[in-house]
C-alpha cells in the first residue's frame, strides 16, 4: 500500500490534488475547515473521473476505487499519520504561515511538507517549521487531473533528500516535475502574470475587447486559451495577489497590478468561480 498523502484545502487546486494521488494508488485524507467545501470537492471529483471515463483515459472501474481511497477531515490532526502532506489553501502568507506552523506540530518527525503556493516564497514558509529541510513546493497546474506539470520548488534550507523523494513522487502520479529555485513567482507566474496584466491594460486602455484579445492570442500565439480567460480560470483575486508577491518580491514596477485588476476583485468579479470575470459565466 502506497504512503498516505494529506491535501489541506478542498477548493479548486485541492480537490484535483487528492483526484491525482488516488487515481495513482495513494489513501488520500483530504482536509478542509468546511464540509460543505469537502462535499463539493467529493462531487467534482466524481465528475472529473467521469469525464475521464468518457474520454476514455482512465477504466471505468477506476471511478468507485479512486473515490475510496479519499477520506474527508475538517480537523487538521487528520494530517498526522500522512507521508507527505501538500498544502493547498488560499493564496495568503499569513493563513500558510499559520498552518505550516500547525502542521510542523502535528506531523510526524518524516513526513514532508510540500506547499501548492504559486508565488510565496518556499524559504520563508519552511523558516515557521523546525524542519524547513523537509518543507519543498509543488505547484500543480490547474486543472490538476489534465495538467502534466509540477513546479518542485526548493527553498534555501530543502534538502537533496527531499527534492528527490518529490520528484520522484510527482512522477509516480503521472507528472513531469521540473525543479526550480525559490524566487518570487518561480517561473510558470513571473512569465505567465505580466503577459495576463499586460492583456487586462490592453481592457482599460480600449486597446480591444476581452474576447478580440483572447482570439489574438490563442490564434496568432497558438495559445489553448486567451489570457483573460485564463485568469477568469484562476481566480482574478489569485492573480492580483500573485502579482503583489512579484511587485513586492522583485521590486520592479513592471510587475504593478493593473488599476482594472483591482477594480474587478474589489466589485467582486473574480472569474469563473463567481460568474463574472472578464468574461461572463451566467
Amino acid at each position: 500500500m502506497a504512503d498516505r498523502v494529506a491535501v489541506v484545502g478542498a477548493g479548486q487546486m485541492g480537490n484535483g490534488i487528492a483526484h491525482t494521488f488516488a487515481l495513482k494508488g495513494f489513501p488520500v485524507t483530504l482536509i478542509d475547515v468546511s464540509a460543505d467545501a469537502l462535499a463539493r470537492a467529493r462531487s467534482t471529483i466524481e465528475s472529473n473521473l467521469d469525464r475521464q471515463i468518457k474520454k476514455g483515459t482512465i477504466a471505468a472501474g477506476a471511478k468507485e476505487a479512486t473515490l475510496a481511497r479519499i477520506t474527508e477531515a475538517t480537523a487538521l490532526e487528520a494530517a498526522s499519520d500522512a507521508a507527505l502532506v501538500v498544502e493547498a489553501a488560499s493564496e495568503d502568507r499569513a493563513l500558510k504561515f499559520k498552518l505550516f506552523g500547525e502542521l510542523d506540530r502535528l506531523a510526524g518527525p518524516t513526513t514532508i511538507l510540500a506547499s501548492n503556493t504559486s508565488s510565496i516564497s518556499i524559504t520563508e514558509i519552511g523558516a515557521r517549521t523546525r524542519r524547513a529541510d523537509r518543507v519543498i513546493g509543488m505547484h500543480f497546474m490547474n486543472p490538476v487531473p489534465m495538467m502534466e506539470l509540477v513546479e518542485v520548488i526548493r527553498g534555501l534550507a530543502t534538502s537533496d533528500a527531499t527534492a528527490v523523494a518529490v520528484i520522484a513522487l510527482a512522477k509516480q502520479v503521472g507528472k513531469t516535475p521540473v525543479e526550480v529555485q525559490d524566487y518570487p513567482g518561480f517561473v510558470a507566474n513571473r512569465v505567465l502574470m505580466p503577459m495576463i496584466n499586460e492583456a487586462v491594460y490592453c481592457v482599460m486602455e480600449g486597446v480591444a475587447t476581452p474576447e478580440a484579445i483572447d482570439t489574438v492570442m490563442k490564434l496568432g500565439m497558438n495559445h489553448p486559451m486567451g489570457p483573460l480567460a485564463l485568469a477568469d480560470l484562476i481566480g482574478l483575486d489569485t492573480c492580483l495577489a500573485i502579482l503583489d508577491v512579484l511587485h513586492a518580491g522583485l521590486g520592479d514596477p513592471k510587475y504593478r497590478a493593473c488599476p482594472l485588476l483591482r477594480k474587478y476583485v474589489a466589485a467582486g468579479w473574480l472569474g469563473r468561480k463567481t460568474k463574472r470575470g472578464f468574461h461572463s459565466y451566467a
